[in-house]
């Protein structure tokens, strides 16, 4: 259930992230670790903190198109569409930085991802601090992603300056990252803003080849990513570990529900004590492109 919060706690927290602090926020994906995207101090506190490797770029949040075409050096008709169509919500637009856009905060590239979250919070805070907010997700690199901000407190800890608590996120895994930047549009990240939907707006949309080594055009492109601490094991309907004590968790059998409840209920079993969890392979089907990758990853070892 969404929380309410006071004006004093968002006067606050914009006056942490103009002054170079990390604050975490509620987004309608995953729970963001806010430092002002402008601030190169600030985007270092956030690797640090995350223990985050400098080849994996920052996404900007933004509470207007506006503040998004200041931090880009073209925008493109496809970007007005897209960004009218789908935003505030759960997808990011890749596309040629401004030189005023740290290179520390893109990983060196020329690009930048940007988008405007959906969660009122978010919005508000972004107006309020009156610069654009880098945000991955607040948790240590590769771990699992936060939707709640006891996830956050127990992930981070005192490595965050302020918790925004808005409540569990409603989207609940990350955004779906699209590529602009070039001649072709390319799908760098799945997320619940499905290729199907962008190339209803713009026409056809490239897949993302393989990754090679440096930098990387998109976060949560790492082998590994998205893990809980206990094993995770993708199962097919009936074959279970036969070793140990484990879980194999039930999950709903709608794309848009699964992704919702994902990370809650692998935070839950992870806490349990489980020697291992078990998740039935999702189903085929694009609509279930982007759960299939968080699991992938999360079970990578």
């Amino acid at each position: 259930m969404e929380k309410k919060i006071s004006r004093s706690e968002i006067t606050r927290a914009a006056a942490l992230i103009r002054a170079g602090e990390l604050v975490a926020f509620p987004t309608e994906t995953v729970y963001g670790l806010g430092a002002n995207a402008l601030d190169v101090a600030a985007i270092d506190k956030i690797y640090a903190a995350k223990g985050r490797p400098p080849g994996s770029p920052l996404i900007v949040h933004v509470s207007s198109i506006e503040m998004a075409r200041g931090l880009v050096r073209e925008w493109p008709e496809r970007a007005e569409k897209l960004a009218r169509t789908f935003w505030p919500g759960p997808l990011t637009l890749v596309l040629p930085k401004q030189p005023n856009v740290p290179d520390r905060l893109t990983a060196g590239l020329d690009t930048v991802g940007v988008r405007m979250p959906a969660n009122p919070i978010a919005q508000e805070l972004i107006r309020e601090a009156g610069v654009p907010i880098a945000a991955p997700s607040a948790n240590r690199f590769t771990e699992l992603s936060p939707t709640t901000a006891q996830h956050v407190r127990d992930g981070l800890g005192d490595r965050v300056a302020l918790v925004l608590d808005g409540g569990p996120s409603k989207v609940g895994i990350e955004s779906t990252v699209l590529s602009i930047a070039g001649a072709d549009a390319v799908l760098l990240r799945p997320g619940m803003v499905t290729r199907r939907e962008i190339e209803a707006v713009i026409g056809p949309v490239q897949l993302l080849g393989s990754v090679t080594e440096g930098a990387h055009a998109s976060p949560g492109l790492h082998r590994r990513h998205y893990s809980p601490k206990t094993p995770l094991i993708l199962v097919e309907p009936g074959q279970l570990p036969s070793s140990g004590r484990g879980i194999c968790l039930p999950m709903p059998a709608d794309a848009r529900e699964f992704a919702a409840v994902l990370y809650e209920r692998l935070h839950e079993a992870d806490n349990a004590g489980w020697d291992w969890i078990a998740i039935e392979q999702p189903p085929p089907g694009e609509e279930w492109s982007a759960i299939r990758d968080r699991l992938e990853r999360a079970a990578a070892r």
